[in-house]
């Protein structure tokens, strides 16, 4: 298996909420020329917890497959995103939109708001941001032909700039130098509202689209809507993106774990894993949380196709099954959720 064809997706539905004040602290969204691949990834001193009914920092991520990628932030408004979203369908460039936004602003108030645009058209990648005046300091932004990078309630412009640093010195794909950037702005108080909490943040997430992708379906959706107290979300998520790719590791002749089903998602009980006939199993299977702690293990009998796993009063959160040998991990699964 490769990369290419690898298919994960962490994602919680945007419920009830319509207008969220003072969100978002810092964020990315980036064009990758070579592969059309779009990115976006975010954190923010906010979580699932404190904003109930929401997604934490992912609320204010749009990706558009084979097209490009908006970030609404700062006093984010449902409105307002789906403006943005309609006017890039239309197709207005990153500027085009900007502008449209500051002039249709759903209440008024353009001053308040943040966005980070790219697009991919034409074989050609444009970016924009805008920072109103209003926006909480510490705010700015920074772009490059294919990346747009804002932050607003800011330890400083360091932090930005730090992410814009990692983003571009990072080798591999565009989720690497996504992951890197973010990795960049983790340092206590990035998100100045966060400096009592001792992280970064308390929710981030990171999300890559292939033109062939439909919307709701990317390649990479990955979301931690929170953390356990002291616990920093870029870290958890850098660890979930790890588990993602050590699928990747494995070779072509091992296709076979694409069709892997790992049902239900969410659950509370239990979990099966089903295997397709006729492939070769290493022998244990597991479930490890978040900081690769292995929670759960099972031997695998010879011939098993279907195992299944009490999940013993595990708290909420993301988990994932993985396969090793030997004490070996040789490849892990679509997450599922607990809840």
């Amino acid at each position: 298996m490769t990369m290419s064809n690898l298919r994960s997706t962490l994602t919680i539905l945007i419920l009830s909420v319509s207008t969220l004040h003072a969100q978002h602290t810092f964020s990315i969204v980036a064009v990758d020329t070579l592969t059309g691949e779009i990115g976006s990834a975010g954190a923010t001193c906010g979580d699932t917890i404190i904003w109930p009914g929401t997604p934490g920092a992912y609320i204010i991520s749009d990706v558009l497959p084979g097209i490009g990628a908006i970030h609404t932030q700062s006093f984010w408004d449902r409105t307002n995103q789906v403006n943005a979203h309609n006017r890039m369908i239309a197709g207005d460039s990153p500027d085009e939109i900007i502008t449209w936004l500051k002039e249709n602003d759903v209440n008024g108030t353009p001053s308040q708001r943040q966005y980070g645009i790219v697009d991919f058209r034409d074989g050609n990648s444009r970016s924009a941001a805008y920072t109103g005046k209003d926006c909480s300091d510490y705010k700015n932004h920074i772009l490059g032909s294919n990346y747009a990078i804002q932050g607003n309630i800011l330890l400083g412009q360091h932090i930005l700039d730090s992410m814009e640093s990692r983003f571009l010195e990072a080798e591999g794909t565009l989720a690497d130098k996504l992951m890197a950037a973010l990795q960049g702005a983790n340092v206590v108080g990035a998100d100045s509202r966060c400096s009592d909490e001792g992280v970064s943040s308390l929710s981030a997430f990171l999300r890559i689209a292939r033109s062939t992708d439909r919307a709701d379906s990317l390649m990479l959706d990955m979301n931690i809507g929170a953390t356990p107290v002291g616990a920093d979300p870029i870290d958890a998520l850098e660890r979930a993106y790890n588990n993602w790719r050590a699928v990747g590791s494995v070779d072509e002749s091992k296709e076979w774990l694409d069709n892997v089903k790992v049902y239900p998602s969410p659950t509370n009980e239990v979990v099966f894993i089903e295997f397709p006939r006729d492939v070769l199993l290493p022998d244990e299977i597991a479930i490890v949380n978040l900081l690769g702690q292995v929670l759960i293990a099972k031997r695998l009998n010879e011939g098993v196709r279907r195992v299944e796993l009490a999940l013993n009063g595990l708290p909420d959160g993301i988990y994932w099954p993985v396969l090793s040998s030997d004490g070996v991990t040789v490849a892990s699964f679509k997450a599922f959720v607990v809840e």
